[in-house]
């Protein structure tokens, strides 16, 4: 089993990195992440050029969506919502369709108490708009910074809880495959 995974933060020392990190360790023995290098190389969104044809950076994507049994997405909280590089990738998406249908688990990771609360629910409404299977209790890791020392997830309790998102979207996946 294969999830696709993204992050919704290009910075070096991103605490939403160190969640995909820490998710590739704690995957399901069955299954692993394709980890999505870097979103900040994909040109922005524009739909003469989609019309015309997706340059290859995106046609990678789309493959890489559509060979996935589920998504994972880690994502900061900017401005009450997710990044722009994360926003830009998922409109690449949505015309494609290759995520149909497809379960995601959302994370988001944040210096603030509430962990990154807005942007997840405003992830939640546009991936669920694009047609996937969010799963309803995703994770909020709040006061991140007490929590991912020197680029690791080191705070055993939101490992235990990553775990188990992780087992929840495994679950998630093969009930989709069954149907």
């Amino acid at each position: 089993m294969e999830f696709l995974a993204m992050c919704g933060s290009l910075r070096a020392e991103s605490f939403n990195g160190a969640v995909i990190r820490a998710a590739a360790e704690l995957c399901p023995p069955a299954a692993r992440l394709d980890v999505v290098a870097d979103l900040g190389k994909l040109p922005f969104f524009n739909q003469d050029v989609e019309l015309q044809a997706a340059p290859p950076e995106v046609r990678d994507l789309r493959e890489r969506c559509a060979e996935a049994d589920g998504l994972f997405i880690a994502s900061p909280e900017y401005a009450r919502g997710t990044s722009g590089v994360l926003k830009n990738a998922l409109e690449w998406l949505v015309g494609s369709g290759k995520q149909v249908g497809k379960p995601v688990a959302l994370v988001t990771a944040s210096t603030s108490p509430q962990g990154g609360d807005r942007a997840q629910a405003w992830l939640a409404e546009t991936l669920t708009m694009m047609g996937t299977v969010v799963l309803p209790e995703g994770l909020r890791i709040g006061l991140a910074a007490a929590k991912i020392t020197e680029g690791r997830l080191v705070h055993e309790a939101t490992r235990v809880e990553l775990r188990a998102l992780l087992s929840e979207l495994a679950l998630a996946a093969r009930e989709n495959k069954a149907d």
